[in-house]
């Protein structure tokens, strides 16, 4: 009963646009595990002892939530089922505090990217790409995949990327500009290969050579790190995009939501809340909103 029960779950779930894979595996697993033992419900002992095979905590958190979640879809037509309490504590850890970086601190890293390393493509690559990053707020995954067919005249078409939707992402004119720069002297270099991106072995980037390029270009300029510091990448880039755009959020409760739906959309967020987040993760963010507060209590303009 309870495998069945699974694969109707999985396939509804599935049918929304969830990939659920390791879930899927882990609740073919705890369906085995309960039916071995004669239970064709969840029960919240068995859940529970199955969650514990994990060896860490965060661990058993992540699959006694998958089972939770599961027990509140099949609750609803049986109530046989149990609803396990989150005993292993929160599925995930609280997001990392993101490195913001300056305009100077951006302008400094591409100054870099386009003096350091070989004489060659890989000096135009890198510049071009953190400069595409910062002005458009891209991941890094989702930059490293565009092809020449992706460059539209509306803008860039991000394909099929997290949470596998779509998006068109709008462009300045600069921006434009800056690629078709660096397209001219790139398409020469690897003609066969229509990734927009491409290393010195001629083929598309890889996130871990983004990386090892950021750092590079960080330790250069002296970029802050380590203790009493968050942590900088690439993707500080987009948490940079993310804050300026904030911080030119106008006033007014209906403007405000607008401006975080649009830039949610922007973004590629699967869930409004993944943009509100820099609101509380950011402290210049925050004294602008304790500043607002402020001023409305004590009978001014928010």
């Amino acid at each position: 009963m309870l495998t069945e029960a699974v694969h109707t779950y999985l396939a509804l779930r599935r049918a929304t646009g969830f990939a659920l894979r390791c879930e899927g595996i882990q609740l073919k697993s705890f369906a085995a595990f309960s039916e071995t033992r004669g239970h064709h419900h969840v029960s919240s002992e068995l859940a529970i002892e199955w969650a514990k095979l994990s060896p860490s905590v965060s661990q058993r958190a992540r699959r006694l939530g998958t089972i939770i979640r599961f027990a509140r879809y099949l609750r609803v037509e049986d109530p046989r089922h149990h609803v396990p309490s989150p005993i292993f504590g929160p599925e995930k850890l609280p997001r990392p505090t993101p490195y913001i970086l300056t305009e100077d601190h951006i302008r400094q890293l591409i100054d870099a990217a386009s003096r350091l390393g070989y004489r060659t493509l890989r000096r135009a690559t890198y510049s071009t790409l953190f400069s595409l990053l910062a002005c458009t707020g891209l991941r890094v995954s989702e930059a490293i995949r565009l092809r020449f067919d992706d460059i539209t005249a509306d803008g860039l078409v991000i394909r099929r990327s997290k949470f596998r939707k779509s998006r068109l992402v709008p462009v300045h004119e600069t921006a434009r500009a800056g690629l078709e720069r660096y397209l001219h002297q790139r398409r020469t270099y690897a003609p066969f290969n229509d990734h927009v991106f491409v290393s010195l072995r001629r083929k598309p980037l890889r996130p871990a050579d983004v990386d090892a390029a950021f750092r590079t270009a960080a330790t250069h300029i002296g970029l802050p790190h380590g203790r009493g510091h968050a942590r900088h990448t690439p993707h500080s880039l987009r948490h940079a995009f993310a804050v300026r755009a904030l911080q030119t959020c106008p006033d007014g409760r209906d403007a405000i939501c607008r401006h975080m739906v649009a830039l949610s959309t922007y973004l590629g967020h699967s869930n409004v809340a993944n943009t509100y987040w820099y609101l509380e993760a950011v402290p210049d963010l925050m004294r602008d909103i304790a500043e607002h507060a402020e001023r409305f209590a004590t009978g001014g303009r928010p």
